[in-house]
């Protein structure tokens, strides 16, 4: 049992780390004011071959896997979530056509990807189907005009990046509407030009702004058989896609926790009162160490859940393991940036500083990609079903 990253990704953890200082940290605090693409850190990633960390060699990638993209986003995340959430969207939707999808559509999709020529998204949930997947209503029906196609109509919403996107991953009924059976649901690719696929409203954020997040609304689409991603009724690719992004998600509050309690750090050591810095009481002694201490309980679980992942480890049995890390890490966030906020006082409050702003993403984390009440739900599973037991 190694404890310690081998040297080619503690090579890419310190060069993300200095493309974050560099780069991402003086314009953190201008894209959540001006809410814009920040298509400079965009391309920033992409010359430093940050788009295909997780894609396979074969593909145009750099094979880094999932620990590799964890680490990236844990360095990007101390500065902002947004240009985190940029590098997450290399793997959210690209990872159905990974587990599941065909040759062809392996080279046709995923090497534009990573050469940052497309960008892709992910589109599961709807109003009525958040948690609960299997309310979708969005249906697939077979296409009269060509073998084994298929016809989308409806609407997915809480996109992240639908603006940016060249290709989306889709889910939708392909059998009866109001059935709630796992072999009910198919994934599919749908491109950015078809006819009838059109980019909707988009949403007024609490924070992560600067990648849009909004609506899919798809009319009359007609997908081609060759982009159906594995079986028809293959809605547990759905949630193998998820749990493997469960360290990705992870990662990005494990990055918002040190980004806050760094720069909170940092304060109390300079801001007297009583005469003697704030950093000289105790109690607040205690909090720092506390916080540390669940940051580092937190990467742990993260690295060892990463790695499960990329040993193809995200089945059922494997879900709790998963599981902890994204709930862990992102209720982490919420307390790391709570934090923050309390040790600077007045100013942490004020826009003078950015813990207002890792206040406000924090919060996202513990909803996006299953709520930290579906993950305790699954954890809680593992262990009634013994997939997490201890004897």
């Amino acid at each position: 049992m190694h404890f310690d990253l081998p040297d080619e990704l503690l090579e890419l953890r310190d060069s993300v780390r200095r493309l974050a200082q560099d780069k991402v940290k003086p314009r953190a605090r201008a894209i959540d004011k001006e809410g814009a693409y920040p298509t400079d850190l965009f391309e920033a990633f992409r010359d430093a071959g940050l788009l295909g960390l997780c894609i396979p060699v074969e593909y145009g990638g750099s094979g880094a896997g999932i620990l590799g993209l964890a680490i990236a986003i844990e360095e990007i995340a101390k500065y902002s979530n947004t240009a985190a959430l940029m590098l997450l969207l290399t793997r959210l939707p690209t990872g159905p056509v990974m587990i599941a999808g065909t040759e062809e559509q392996k080279r046709r999709y995923l090497p534009g990807i990573c050469e940052g020529t497309q960008r892709a998204a992910f589109g599961l949930s709807e109003p009525q189907a958040g948690s609960d997947v299997m309310g979708m209503r969005t249906r697939g029906v077979p296409d009269a005009g060509s073998e084994g196609g298929w016809v989308l109509n409806g609407a997915k919403c809480w996109m992240s990046g639908v603006r940016e996107a060249d290709w989306y991953t889709v889910f939708a009924k392909t059998s009866d509407p109001a059935s709630r059976a796992h072999d009910s649901v198919t994934a599919f690719i749908v491109e950015r030009a078809w006819d009838g696929v059109e980019v909707g409203g988009t949403d007024h954020k609490m924070g992560v702004r600067g990648v849009d997040t909004g609506e899919l609304v798809l009319t009359d689409v007609h997908v081609p058989a060759h982009n159906v991603i594995g079986e028809v009724g293959g809605f547990r690719l759905a949630m193998l896609g998820l749990n493997a992004m469960r360290p990705i998600v992870a990662a990005r509050g494990i990055g918002l926790a040190e980004g806050a309690l760094m720069y909170a750090t940092e304060y109390v050591q300079q801001r007297a009162a009583f005469g003697q810095t704030i950093a000289d009481f105790q109690g607040i002694q205690w909090e720092i160490a506390k916080c540390a201490v669940d940051i580092e309980a937190a990467r742990l679980l993260t690295y060892r859940a990463a790695v499960l992942a990329d040993s193809g480890k995200f089945t059922k049995e494997y879900v709790p393991y998963l599981s902890m890390a994204k709930y862990h890490a992102t209720e982490l966030a919420v307390r790391a940036s709570s934090l923050a906020v309390q040790l600077l006082g007045a100013a942490g409050y004020m826009e003078d500083h950015p813990t207002e702003q890792w206040y406000r993403d924090a919060k996202q984390l513990t909803i996006v990609e299953g709520t930290s009440q579906v993950q305790l739900g699954l954890i809680a599973r593992g262990v009634l079903d013994r997939d997490l037991w201890w004897d």
